[in-house]
């Protein structure tokens, strides 16, 4: 009884923490200037977001993973409306923790034509405060049901995800838009981003 009891207040406390971890992230705020690093395309080349920011306003997508099948309608979705956005002056970018040749399968499974970019040790994640760990029952549930594989496919083994977010960033590296939901069903409607855009 006390072993269960036991067990049972050790779940509820690690439960608890992975909520509470996912309650403080907030995303930056539209307003903030959004960091823009170097990361590595899905053929391993360095793609400097800030040399692409001199072309035109930025189109920032935050994704979980190959896994995820929301993430997948989500980027098809933003697939279908590239040539809208191009045509407004917008790149589009993805950004996961996943590595290149994990990218190549989303990109496979999406027909996405825009770049995707490897996030590796969670450094753009945890500067859009995006980063949250899921409880471990959570990641088991991933990493066996869904495939995921978190330790492997990530480069490190903390097993980090980022609330699925949208961000429009502006020529003068400004968020202007943004859609940042905890829930990760809900996701942003392409026709809204091209809105946002048109306002700029």
């Amino acid at each position: 009884m006390l072993r269960y009891l036991f067990s049972a207040l050790f779940s509820l406390v690690l439960f608890s923490a992975c909520s509470q971890d996912l309650d403080s992230v907030q995303g930056l705020p539209v307003g903030a200037k959004a960091p823009l690093p170097s990361l590595q395309n899905e053929e391993g080349q360095k793609i400097s977001l800030s040399q692409a920011l001199e072309k035109g306003p930025i189109v920032l997508i935050f994704y979980r993973g190959q896994w995820c099948p929301y993430c997948n309608r989500h980027l098809s979705a933003l697939e279908a409306v590239r040539d809208s956005l191009e045509a407004e002056g917008a790149q589009l970018f993805a950004i996961s923790p996943e590595k290149p040749e994990y990218l190549q399968e989303m990109q496979a499974k999406t027909e996405a034509g825009f770049t995707l970019l490897y996030d590796s040790a969670y450094q753009t994640i945890l500067a859009y405060d995006l980063a949250f760990l899921p409880s471990a029952g959570t990641r088991f549930k991933y990493n066996t049901l869904l495939g995921a594989d978190l330790s492997e496919a990530h480069g490190d083994e903390r097993e980090l995800l980022p609330v699925p977010a949208s961000f429009l960033i502006d020529q003068k590296g400004i968020i202007r838009w943004r859609h940042f939901d905890p829930d990760y069903t809900q996701r942003s409607e392409p026709s809204e981003i091209l809105k946002a855009l048109k306002a700029l």
